[in-house]
């Protein structure tokens, strides 16, 4: 058994969490390891005051490409990424070697005034980098007019601050605010109605090389099956559409029941947020793979294709 391993990390607040968790769930699982942390620059963190759209500067490598070099030389053994940010499909010498349990799912809402979505002013300025999050704000507010928004928690957090500053709210996954203690800025957490998440999204997952067998043996200890499956199914239903973050595809399963049932929503929406096509079903878990499969072809059989042009 080894007894030292690198996690390679982004040099941001959350993903310095993030990686300190893994670390500290591997050295608690294993007597003795030793887990250090190397810190890699990508191509998001470079990036961070961009305000062109995500998809036009790297898409979903924008954060990764750079981690996995750093595997490729074997300069660090793993790295941990919100799993929203993976790529779907990796490169064959990749794998994901563990979902821990999955945190927080929802989007919540930071406002400057403490107002709900609902009751911003008319007109106010909503900040987001996401389609998907766009969309659903214009689903829900016509009136609003969204502006990208770009950087770490703490980046943004201070935008919506500052004085004459430009944004009246901005959106964001509870998860990292809940995961950085900041839990109190958040001024609505969204109902699965309202607002969708991203495939992956308040997940981890652990990157390795594919070849490393003593490692993925290892990383079995911090995986949760149940989590697997609900980004599994996912993860899937995105891949299948051909969507990426330039696409507002947004997805939700959760297991419940001793049974251990598999539920499944997703939505696609348009640009605007004035057409949308919803799917939802039920599975065993066993069976993710197939429920992400079936639903992203319930998408197909509504008229997707015409939603995704408008992206292309």
């Amino acid at each position: 058994m080894r007894n030292r391993l690198v996690i390679g990390t982004r040099k941001s607040a959350l993903a310095l969490w993030q990686s300190e968790f893994i670390k500290a769930q591997l050295e608690a699982a294993f007597p003795g390891l030793s887990v250090e942390l190397k810190h890699v620059i990508t191509t998001g963190d470079k990036n961070q005051n961009s305000s062109a759209p995500i998809p036009l500067i790297g898409g979903k490598g924008l954060f990764t490409a750079e981690l996995e070099e750093c595997l490729v030389k074997r300069e660090i053994d793993l790295a941990v990424h919100s799993l929203k940010d993976l790529p779907t499909q990796l490169a064959p010498q990749f794998a994901i070697g563990a979902i821990p349990a999955r945190s927080y799912v929802e989007d919540v809402v930071v406002s400057r005034t403490g107002c709900y979505i609902a009751d911003l002013p008319q007109g106010a300025c909503v900040g987001t980098s996401s389609v998907r999050r766009s969309s659903q704000i214009l689903r829900m507010r016509p009136d609003l007019k969204i502006r990208i928004i770009r950087g770490n928690v703490d980046t943004r957090l201070r935008k919506l601050r500052a004085e004459g500053g430009e944004y009246d709210a901005i959106v964001l996954a509870r998860a990292g605010l809940s995961r950085l203690g900041l839990d109190t800025e958040v001024t609505q957490i969204l109902r699965d109605e309202e607002m969708l998440p991203a495939p992956g999204q308040g997940a981890l997952g652990i990157e390795c090389r594919a070849d490393d067998t003593e490692l993925l043996e290892m990383l079995q200890k911090l995986h949760d099956s149940d989590s697997a499956a609900e980004v599994t199914a996912e993860r899937i239903f995105l891949q299948r559409l051909g969507a990426g973050c330039n696409t507002p595809v947004a997805a939700r399963a959760k297991v419940t029941g001793e049974e251990k049932t598999l539920s499944f929503e997703g939505r696609c929406l348009s640009p605007d947020g004035t057409r949308v096509i919803e799917v939802s079903g039920v599975a065993p878990v066993a069976e993710a793979l197939k429920l992400g499969e079936r639903m992203a072809q319930d998408v197909m059989n509504q008229g997707f294709s015409e939603i995704a042009a408008a992206f292309a």
